[in-house]
């Protein structure tokens, strides 16, 4: 089995600051750092090392060629990102020390993703395997409709949210994935709620409260507490916690599971500074306790 990716790719500057800048306000950084990052490259690296078989497409300009090696090192298969005229994508992030960030992005290479691209990749596909899609790149409801047309599970994380995104892409979807505002502001636009909507799965992140599964064909409804740890840096946790959901769920496990294995992954990652370079291994994860469940 394997997770095709049709996500993003970015170099991300990170900016330490004393206070995210209010109004015309300028603020001093007291830390720089590179790293790499792009939501679909957080996905790709968490579902990696989750001990899935990740097949990332997608593209970075002729600056870009550090992060597809990266990726590789991070055991991402590359073969389909392509370099293209555009500069690679980046995103300027300001975290202030009790963890909250404000964030940039040029999408750059990001949208030059062409559908022949996409074709060629998901020609290797098979049925059930998964494929991810994310609102960072072009092409999403072509690649949506021709995952779905091979049998493919079609998860789409909406982020960075747009209701006419996640519309444009909902009858295509086995699962959608989304946060609680995200779910709020889907609501105002389709006059639908999480379990009124038509896909079979649904997870609702609720931050430090953890997530709620909606599952359409038997109408169950469960809660998932989050792991209580002390935020350094929230930045990519939510994309961990998507990458080791469906690496858990690409390696047979039921869904309680899946999202026990990523919620503690998202709970290692928010200790830590940075985005795709420092997120945990399998291994680290395993040696953490098991959270409780409750139905709702």
């Amino acid at each position: 089995m394997a997770i095709y990716n049709l996500g993003s790719i970015n170099a991300d500057l990170l900016y330490s600051v004393p206070h995210l800048p209010g109004h015309g306000e300028t603020v001093e950084a007291v830390g720089f750092r590179r790293g790499l990052g792009g939501k679909g490259a957080n996905m790709s690296v968490a579902a990696a090392r989750g001990a899935s078989r990740v097949v990332h497409i997608g593209a970075v300009g002729p600056d870009g060629r550090w992060a597809r090696d990266l990726l590789t090192e991070y055991g991402v298969d590359t073969r389909h990102i392509v370099t293209t005229d555009a500069e690679t994508g980046h995103a300027i992030i300001l975290l202030e020390p009790e963890g909250e960030n404000s964030i940039v992005i040029h999408p750059g290479a990001n949208q030059q993703i062409t559908m022949d691209q996409i074709g060629m990749a998901l020609a290797e596909a098979s049925p059930q395997e998964i494929l991810l899609i994310q609102n960072e790149t072009n092409n999403q409801v072509f690649c949506a409709r021709m995952g779905s047309d091979l049998g493919l599970r079609v998860v789409y994380a909406a982020a960075p949210f747009s209701a006419d995104a996640v519309a444009a892409v909902l009858p295509f979807l086995n699962m959608l994935i989304l946060n609680a505002i995200e779910a709020e502001q889907l609501q105002a636009a389709t006059g639908k709620g999480p379990d009124a909507l038509n896909v079979p799965d649904i997870i609702v992140t609720l931050g430090s409260e953890g997530c709620r599964w909606y599952h359409r064909p038997t109408g169950k409804i469960r809660d998932f507490p989050a792991i209580k740890v002390k935020p350094i840096d929230t930045t990519g946790a939510g994309d961990t916690f998507t990458g080791y959901l469906l690496a858990g769920l690409d390696r047979g496990m039921p869904m309680e599971q899946a999202i026990a294995l990523a919620t503690k992954a998202a709970a290692l990652m928010v200790t830590r500074v940075g985005t795709a370079d420092v997120i945990p291994d399998l291994l680290e994860i395993q040696q953490m306790g098991q959270p409780p469940t409750k139905g709702a």
